[in-house]
């Protein structure tokens, strides 16, 4: 998708055509799939079975092929682009301030030493803090859907920080920008810089205005589902690398690529690397 898309999301540009052959291919396909699982009788523990079985708690109705097909669409594509640019980011900002590299890299040796350097699992990305913090920084400065859209379904009273009151009426089209809200200054010290610590116990400065001082995966019902996944996925990524491989950023520090509907990194970011196993001390 491109920027034009928010606005103009039927324009009948090239972009526009391949995404909607795109989009028909995959219909289905996944309905090839969801009838299968249906004339076959069996039930099974997966998501598709959880959508199939699902029922609407207002009128009782079971989901669609349609609706389905929508569903698993987004859960299949809706993560990659942001998660790999999230990755890109998070070492982009750790090659640049080194001393949050060491950091990193001393929590992994440390959590060898626990566990062995063979075993990466859902256990053992959870005590990763330092690299947690880090991915969420590069987060907080680098949200790849810097804004959001929503429609309001009833007049809404906005109160203000300075105690105005706002209306938004009935209809409109609401947006947010995290790329905004994770920059302001009465909630983060410092918004611009690079500083993993200020979500450190004792500061937690994404607390720091309420639940959606940090919006990078949205906010409210309609938040981001996959966040827990993302933090998981790019935690695995970082871990081995900063396990097996010396890096060393070569490029200059990457610009935004503001022309894309998901912002990430313009051009190529490069960098050195030079495979090395990380020693434990002790061993």
């Amino acid at each position: 998708m491109q920027q034009v898309s928010v606005i103009f999301p039927y324009l009948p540009i090239p972009a526009h055509r391949r995404r909607d052959r795109a989009r028909q291919r995959l219909r289905e396909m996944f309905g090839t799939i969801i009838r299968a699982r249906k004339a076959s009788g069996r039930s099974e523990e997966d998501m598709l079975q959880c959508l199939i079985d699902y029922r609407y708690k207002k009128d009782g109705r079971p989901t669609t092929e349609d609706e389905i097909a929508g569903l698993l669409t987004t859960m299949l594509f809706g993560a990659q682009e942001t998660s790999s640019i999230t990755t890109t980011w998070t070492g982009a900002y750790l090659l640049q301030f080194r001393r949050y590299l060491a950091a990193a890299v001393e929590e992994q040796k440390e959590i060898m030493k626990r566990h062995g350097d063979g075993r990466i699992d859902h256990d053992v990305l959870a005590e990763m803090d330092v690299l947690y913090r880090c991915i969420k920084e590069a987060l907080r400065l680098q949200p790849p859907t810097p804004i959001v859209f929503r429609w309001s379904h009833a007049d809404l009273a906005v109160t203000t920080k300075e105690g105005e009151e706002l209306i938004v009426p009935k209809g409109q089209i609401v947006s947010a920008s995290a790329a905004v809200a994770n920059r302001l200054p009465h909630v983060y010290k410092d918004p611009d810089a690079y500083d993993p610590d200020r979500f450190a116990p004792g500061r937690s400065e994404d607390k720091a205005a309420g639940a959606l001082s940090y919006i990078s995966f949205g906010g409210g019902k309609h938040r981001c589902i996959g966040d827990a996944f993302a933090y998981l996925e790019i935690k695995t990524v970082w871990a081995h690398l900063l396990r097996n491989f010396e890096l060393e950023l070569v490029s200059p520090f990457p610009e935004n690529e503001w022309n894309s509907m998901v912002v990430g990194v313009k051009g190529k970011l490069m960098v050195k690397y030079t495979r090395r196993k990380l020693v434990v001390d002790g061993n």
